[in-house]
């Protein structure tokens, strides 16, 4: 039987630039919240018993701070270091990072979903060349762990490049729907082959908070 391929994605915990509104790129990042790092423990926390159960083979973060302390806490729980892998990072926001989010939209006349193929500040990715770079990094993780369990710490933009991969959105699909994706929050894609012999990946599930006890308070 082939092994089933497993992609788990954890959103960072809720970071200053979160609740400030500021543009989060790596000046406007200054990290996790006292609520985001508890968050980011608890999450650890379950983590850490699905790896005892069966072993998450590779651990991937994105370098943003408000990840990388994440993956930091992550880390300590699960006893695996996490590989940073640059091209995974959130969107590159140019001359809007460290500006506030309000203002950015304003001027843009919404979020870079609305316009996925213009710029939404100086020297800013488009929302299309974020996916593309996004997706192009996800396949060749999983190609490289094709079989294995996979666990990535990233951004509610990682979760949507990875559902617009796997489900096989048409380009501008951001157009007409988007996903909800909490702090600390996991999604889940398996791949098992099916008993007619078809490879098939399945969405598991989507923002799952579960472990977070304010969740349920």
């Amino acid at each position: 039987m082939t092994p089933t391929t497993e992609l788990a994605i954890a959103r960072h915990g809720e970071a200053t630039c979160n609740i400030t509104g500021i543009v989060g790129g790596e000046q406007g990042c200054t990290g996790l919240t006292g609520l985001g790092r508890n968050q980011a423990e608890q999450l650890a926390a379950r983590l850490a018993a699905e790896h005892a159960d069966r072993t998450y083979a590779a651990f991937y973060a994105t370098p943003r701070l408000r990840v990388s302390q994440t993956a930091g806490i992550i880390a300590q729980a699960l006893h695996l270091a996490p590989t940073i892998y640059p091209d995974l990072r959130g969107p590159d926001h140019g001359d809007a990072d460290g500006r506030p989010w309000v203002d950015v939209k304003t001027s843009f006349q919404g979020p870079p979903q609305h316009s996925p193929d213009r710029q939404y500040a100086s020297d800013s990715e488009t929302w299309n060349q974020y996916l593309d770079r996004a997706t192009a990094a996800l396949q060749k993780i999983l190609a490289r762990h094709e079989g294995e369990r996979i666990l990535i710490a990233a951004h509610g933009e990682t979760v949507e490049a990875a559902h617009s991969l796997l489900l096989g959105l048409p380009r501008n699909a951001c157009l007409r729907l988007g996903f909800v994706t909490d702090h600390a929050s996991i999604a889940r894609w398996q791949r098992p082959t099916n008993r007619f012999g078809r490879t098939i990946w399945q969405l598991v599930s989507h923002n799952d908070t579960r472990h977070l006890r304010a969740h349920h308070d």
